[in-house]
């Protein structure tokens, strides 16, 4: 019972699992979703139905129910509308997203206080490194400082990025399945990619955003990577710091103290200003001027000050500011450099730097095509402008970039205008940053060759002068292609833990569209993880194919989460059509939805079950329910369960016989390559006459083991089928079979008990009969063909009804001694009475054409081994019976030996050839001649008293009464 205590205390661990969604959540979901057909259930309907008292208590994650009722709403519309596009699916995936959207809410509110504390530390060593190396950032919590609550930070940051891999996929879907023009749907929280179309016509005065919408709109590949670039800015606005929050960690770091933002270069304009009131000087401080470099010195008296105010005096001067000043400079950088990387307008960037007196930097950010102002135009570029190249401006942002500004942001911030890619790496801190970096630059220099091909007079004169046109809009390197750019993301130091964290690399199996090549990788891990120490009986061992797999993250079955994503992944690639792999490697990708349906099973969700395995191949589907049946115990949830099953066009009975067949499979090799049935032991030691051998106490066994249970609860299930006679007698029959030849008597009489054969006969002669009758006690004629096709079953189920009645008598006849104690002697003999009765009655059937009708010669022979093995030792302990209740009981019962001794000694008889084929003939006659000598000292008794009581046909002791010759 081990593996089900197990699967019991992991259902307790899945009933403390948060919940964070809200009530009306569920009705929101499902406002969209069209009208389904009312004799088709859903898994709402069906959970209400088994659960309507467990709303509230039900702890295990709703999210888990949530996405179950989408799937399942989607397979109902699957039956009456299909489409090449993605228009399907696309609803699905968007509101999979709001799900997440909805827990990241949730648990904002209980962890971005924490989240933030630690996010002080990161924007403090943020702006105080100045090294220009990547800052790596650990994405796990320390044990010690996660909430004692339900849910954690990490919690937080992995629902982040669910959501991060749901917008993915939706935009992906988009971009490789488009949908036509004329159906886009909208979507609550969900903007549908619209791509631009080739309709309108490009000319020389048309707007520069114009021939940006055509570019896209001609370069399939320019697209992806726009889309791509769209999804990091909107990933790193959600899940980063507020704006503000940032704001105010930097401003309380510049060493300035809080309210001076406005105040710009303060330090350093005291500095000037006192050098001007000094000298007298009315005019601006010429940074020639005598004595001016040992007058303008900082308060450290390190380096020189600047000694004017223009922004690019320090470059221009070749002197730097106050140490204040500095950190001022940095932490403006770093806010603009976090609006750019999160997508703001620049309507947004522009009111953030009025507020703060620094307008001009806004404006020289001002240029981006795909930066959209709120002022009337749709392309962020003036009116009076529009029709203007913007290739200049972006050049000169790719020279500030490479040589100018007095810190690595100011850099990142043109480099991200211009598609510089150096500058942009430098300051990367995730993978999401070295992505942007990448196709942020791949992008733009696409679109610089795109307008130098077919619009080469929009390209200003100006960028032919030798200075301008030197810089590299690259920086000297092309940006790599998306799968080095993946491979290269985890062979760097600061990001490499990261990268090869499972959302990352799934993530980056989606942007490089190799989602076959990773699912089917980590299907063959996650066996290897199931299989690690011992072999798992839900998913396979294929450690042939490790060598195959070249991942460095692997999925395991407690990554419930994340089991659950590639579970629905998997599904909606395959709603689109597409054959994600074929043969082995399905069955590899499988193991995935497998192990999620192994999670729901534990978690208590069974009526998900036949949602799930119902869209694996026709085979596994079937085996993968028939594994996790014998864990659904309560009779409604099986008749809900089987109901599911059907209505998902799975073979009851397929799964049924795979549940039973897979569970033989689980014995021991040695039990398995057992090719005679093992010889019962029932007979213990030798006695002292008059007892010839004891009965062991016990001999059955006290206990189950899990898969012997399981079998038992698996056979159970086909009471619930209408019909299937045959079927049922079969399986139970190869059930009574496997437990004798793995020596499970314990398991074996259970089943007698629970699943008897009157049982089965009240269930089912009602749909095969119309009236619910049982066959052992009332046949008519129409009942013999149900009665001949139980024949071998009922033959066994009479054998363990005897060992369970043999047994019984041994516990009571050894407590003989216990109970001679005169107050307890009368009940004593009347609970052996009683034993003796049981088993008189348990052993009839045996004696006499039991298991002598197969059907065929295998089973003939089967039969055979099975008699051989059981009967003799079942006859020797009868006899045994029979002589001890001869003498507590009464003396008669002893000429029952030598009946049975005629009995076998016919010759029609079917005993004595089993006694021959055992080597058990010889005990049998010695047996049989112990028992003679015991009736004889009855004998003596009796005739003592002089009474003699009749037994079968008149028979009496007074036969073995021998009188001497008087003389």
């Amino acid at each position: 019972m081990a593996n089900r205590r197990a699967r019991s205390e992991a259902s307790s661990e899945f009933s403390n699992e948060y919940d964070l969604t809200d009530e009306h959540s569920d009705e929101e979901l499902l406002d969209d979703s069209p009208t389904r057909s009312p004799s088709l259930l859903t898994v709402g309907d069906v959970h209400r139905a088994l659960h309507p008292l467990q709303a509230t208590a039900d702890r295990v994650g709703r999210q888990v129910e949530q996405f179950a009722e989408q799937l399942d709403r989607l397979d109902v519309r699957k039956k009456t509308k299909r489409h090449e596009d993605c228009r399907d699916v696309l609803p699905l995936v968007q509101r999979f997203e709001r799900i997440a959207a909805d827990t990241v809410k949730r648990l904002k509110k209980i962890h971005e206080p924490e989240r933030q504390e630690k996010s002080k530390k990161t924007l403090k060593h943020r702006l105080r490194n100045s090294s220009g190396k990547l800052t790596p950032i650990s994405i796990h919590e320390d044990d010690d400082e996660k909430l004692s609550r339900q849910t954690t930070v990490e919690d937080l940051h992995r629902w982040e990025l669910e959501r991060q891999t749901w917008d993915l996929l939706g935009n992906i879907l988009q971009v490789d399945y488009p949908t036509h023009e004329s159906v886009h749907t909208s979507s609550k929280d969900v903007t549908n990619l619209l791509r631009p179309t080739r309709d309108s016509t490009v000319h020389r005065y048309s707007s520069e955003h114009a021939v940006w919408s055509r570019f896209l709109a001609e370069d399939d590949h320019a697209w992806k990577k726009h889309v791509i670039v769209e999804w990091l800015k909107r990933s790193a606005d959600r899940s980063g710091d507020d704006v503000d929050f940032v704001v105010d960690q930097l401003e309380s770091s510049a060493e300035r103290g809080s309210g001076l933002w406005a105040h710009g270069w303060l330090y350093s304009k005291e500095v000037i200003k006192g050098q001007k009131r000094l000298r007298s000087w009315p005019q601006a401080l010429d940074p020639n001027s005598p004595g001016i470099d040992s007058a303008m010195i900082n308060s450290d008296g390190t380096t020189g000050v600047i000694t004017q105010l223009d922004p690019d005096a320090v470059t221009r001067q070749g002197r730097n500011l106050e140490k204040q000043d500095m950190s001022f400079e940095r932490a403006t950088w770093l806010v603009c450099w976090d609006m750019v990387r999160r997508g703001r307008s620049w309507d947004s960037i522009r009111e953030w730097c009025q507020d703060r007196v620094e307008l001009w930097r806004a404006a020289s950010m001002h240029g981006d095509l795909r930066n959209t102002s709120g002022q009337g135009s749709n392309d962020g570029i003036s009116l009076a402008t529009a029709w203007q190249s913007r290739a200049l401006w972006r050049r000169m942002c790719a020279a500030s970039a490479e040589n100018g500004g007095l810190d690595e942001y100011e850099s990142a911030v043109y480099g991200v205008l211009s598609g510089y890619l150096p500058s942009v790496e430098k300051v990367g801190r995730t993978c999401d940053d070295c992505l942007f970096a990448h196709c942020n630059a791949a992008l733009l220099d696409r679109f610089e060759l795109y307008i130098r091909r077919l619009f080469p007079e929009r390209i200003p004169r100006s960028l032919e002068t030798r200075k301008i046109s030197d810089v590299s809009m690259v920086g000297g390197s092309a940006p790599l292609s998306l799968s080095d750019l993946m491979d290269r993301r985890q062979n760097l130091d600061a990001i490499k833990e990261e990268a090869q964290s499972p959302h990352k690399m799934l993530q980056g199996s989606l942007i490089t569209r190799d989602f076959a090549t990773f699912i089917v990788a980590q299907g063959i891990t996650l066996s290897a993880s199931a299989n690690a120490g011992k072999r798992s009986k839900i998913i396979a061992s294929m450690s042939a194919r490790l060598g195959d797999v070249g991942v460095t993250s692997t999925i395991t079955p407690g990554d419930r989460d994340l089991l659950r994503i590639l579970t629905h992944i998997i599904f909606i690639f395959q709603d689109l059509g597409v054959d994600i792999a074929v043969g082995e490697d399905r069955y590899a990708f499988e193991n995935i939805i497998v192990a999620y349906v192994d999670y729901l099973s534990k978690a208590g969700k069974q009526h998900l079950l036949p949602l799930y395995a119902s869209r694996l191949s026709s085979t596994r589907a079937h085996e993968c329910m028939g594994r996790q049946l014998p864990f659904i115990t309560d009779l409604r949830e099986r008749r809900t369960v089987m109901k599911l099953m059907e209505q998902y066009n799975m073979n009851v009975l397929r799964v049924l016989n795979m549940q039973l067949t897979a569970i033989i499979l689980d014995t021991p090799p040695d039990f398995q390559n057992t090719a005679a049935c093992p010889n019962l032991s029932i007979l213990g030691q030798e006695m002292p006459n008059p007892h010839v051998r004891a009965i062991r106490n016990g001999f059955i066994g006290p206990t189950m083991t899990g898969d012997e249970q399981d079998l038992i609860n698996g056979f159970e299930w086909y009471m619930l089928l209408d019909g299937h006679w045959q079927d049922t007698m079969d399986i139970g029959t190869v059930l009574y079979k496997h437990f004798l030849h793995t020596r499970s008597l314990a398991a074996a009489r259970h089943l007698s008990r629970t699943v008897s054969f009157s049982t089965i006969s009240l269930n089912k002669t009602e749909a095969i009969l119309g009236r619910s009758i049982d066959i052992n006690k009332t046949r008519g004629a129409g009942e013999d063909d149900l009665f001949d096709q139980s024949c071998t079953f009922r033959d066994l189920e009479c054998l363990f009804l005897a060992l369970d009645a043999m047994e019984r008598w041994a516990d009571i006849s050894g407590s003989a001694r216990a109970q001679m104690d005169p107050r307890h002697a009368r009940a004593w003999k009347s609970s052996m009475q009683n034993a003796h009765n049981e088993v008189e009655s348990a052993v009839e059937p045996l004696l006499q054409g039991w298991l002598q009708q197969p059907r065929g010669d295998v089973e003939a022979h089967e039969l055979e081994q099975i008699r051989v093995a059981c009967l003799p030792e079942i006859v020797l302990a009868y006899i045994g019976i029979l002589n001890f209740d001869g003498f507590v009981l009464s003396r008669e019962i002893l000429l029952k030996c030598m009946n049975l001794a005629a009995d076998i000694a016919k010759e029609d008889s079917d005993l004595a050839s089993c006694f021959t084929e055992a080597g058990r003939m010889s005990e049998l006659v010695d047996t049989l001649a112990r028992t003679s000598q015991n009736i004889l000292r009855a004998e003596e008794s009796g005739a003592k008293s002089g009474k003699y009581r009749k037994v079968r046909n008149g028979e009496t002791m007074a036969l073995w009464t021998v009188k001497g010759a008087v003389n």
